[in-house]
């Protein structure tokens, strides 16, 4: 094997540095993600990307983030390959939307009925969530929650404020991402 050959077979080995998301040109609800040479086509915010973002405002924000953790659906999928901590999403998982309540922008178990952005969903957008640190620390009520990395609608409708793309870019991006990788986005 040549040395160019090694290099590049250790760099896939390794999770990447960074990854950039980017607006597409004349569709600010479309863009690109850009992780080493992987290209692929993505969903924004019906909003666009926003450098100020507001609860409800569906932008995704702009800024550089990091992935805390992989949540999956384990009952519709084998564990995908990451370097991120990975947790299988339960029937009672949710994330609080809520500016008013202590725990906005973080995970909360709700019961059948109770609020909150449900992560076991019947349209499959959630059955791969990265979960960024957007507006983590601190937590600022009406900045913005439940900010991730998730798979996109069939027809690539804008997301409330997410990046969504599809299962395939999904699974491949989630062999390159780490704790420490950057997700730059704008």
């Amino acid at each position: 094997m040549k040395h160019q050959d090694i290099s590049i077979a250790y760099a896939k080995n390794r999770p990447l540095s960074t990854i950039r998301v980017r607006a597409s040109a004349g569709n600010p609800r479309r863009g690109w993600l850009t992780a080493g040479p992987l290209t692929i086509l993505v969903a924004l915010g019906r909003g666009g990307i926003r450098a100020n973002k507001r609860e409800g405002d569906g932008g995704t924000p702009k800024g550089s983030f990091r992935p805390r953790q992989l949540w999956w659906r384990g009952d519709r999928h084998r564990r995908p390959r990451t370097f991120l901590p990975v947790r299988a999403i339960q029937p009672d998982d949710a994330w609080c939307e809520d500016p008013g309540d202590r725990h906005y922008n973080r995970p909360i178990r709700r019961g059948v009925g109770q609020g909150g952005d449900r992560l076991t969903r019947a349209d499959r957008l959630y059955d791969f969530i990265v979960e960024i640190d957007h507006n983590t620390r601190p937590r600022i009520p009406g900045r913005g929650s439940a900010v991730f990395l998730h798979l996109a609608r069939d027809n690539f409708g804008p997301t409330a404020g997410c990046v969504s793309m599809t299962q395939a870019a999904m699974l491949q991006l989630l062999r390159r991402l780490g704790p420490k990788t950057r997700i730059i986005i704008g």
